[in-house]
């Protein structure tokens, strides 16, 4: 069974923990690269990360993009939703079904 786990700023992520899931309070770019690799590698199956931190190391994260475990999803920190989740969803859907489906134009 997969695990699934939460990275980000602490003010953002603690909250998850009371739902059961795992918390990694992380700032530091470089660092969240080395976690999410561990995680990677260690069966975590869903890992949400904050958008902010998420658009520190979008190069990085690439690399999961196409593989099906671990899913990373970013969602909005408590600064806010910054459009980085939804902009990854429309660049995936895009991907999947050759055009721009969802956007309003």
């Amino acid at each position: 069974m997969y695990k699934i786990a939460v990275i980000g700023d602490k003010d953002s992520i603690y909250g998850f923990a009371a739902v059961g899931l795992e918390i990694f309070p992380c700032d530091d770019a470089q660092e969240a690269v080395h976690t999410i690799r561990r995680m990677a590698e260690n069966g975590y199956g869903v890992i949400y990360i904050t958008e902010k931190l998420a658009s520190q190391i979008e190069g990085d994260l690439d690399q999961y993009r196409e593989k099906p475990v671990p899913a990373i999803i970013p969602i909005p920190g408590a600064d806010g939703n910054t459009g980085l989740g939804m902009r990854n969803v429309s660049k995936s859907v895009q991907q999947a079904v050759g055009s721009d489906i969802l956007s309003d134009a």
